[in-house]
């Protein structure tokens, strides 16, 4: 089941034409991510200051539907699947729910777990291969 995040689009988060800037798109995306590791449990202090396994973005796509504007409501939905030991994607959807709910972007990320010190793959740490499995 996709975990739900809600957010306010603010001005800051737009560009010179009053349209929110394609890559907050994705930083959207990453603020629902960090609170569905919150809401499963996953301590964020811990988690980003382990720098024996890191696991960065190592790819991203997204498809821009609609314009969003200041004021704007949205609800942004966050589905992880696994796609192999070291490594699971998210699916993303991003709404408008004012006035009228509609879909105004679709986001993907793969994530892949390093260990920096051998410079190669690592399989994901137990509560994140948790969380990956559970949504």
């Amino acid at each position: 089941m996709p975990f739900n995040y809600s957010r306010t689009v603010r001005f800051a988060d737009t560009d010179a034409a009053g349209v929110v800037f394609f890559a907050n798109y994705l930083a959207f995306c990453h603020e629902a991510y960090e609170e569905s590791l919150l809401a499963s449990g996953i301590e964020l202090q811990t988690f980003f200051k382990n720098t024996a396994i890191v696991v960065p973005i190592s790819k991203s796509e997204a498809s821009y539907l609609r314009p969003l504007f200041p004021g704007d409501k949205l609800r942004i939905t966050a589905k992880p699947e696994s796609i192999s030991e070291n490594s699971f994607a998210i699916s993303y959807e991003i709404y408008r729910v004012t006035p009228i709910e509609k879909l105004a972007a679709r986001v993907r990320t793969e994530h892949v777990a390093t260990n920096p010190a051998k410079k190669e793959r690592s399989p994901l740490p137990a509560d994140l291969a948790a969380w990956v499995h559970a949504g």
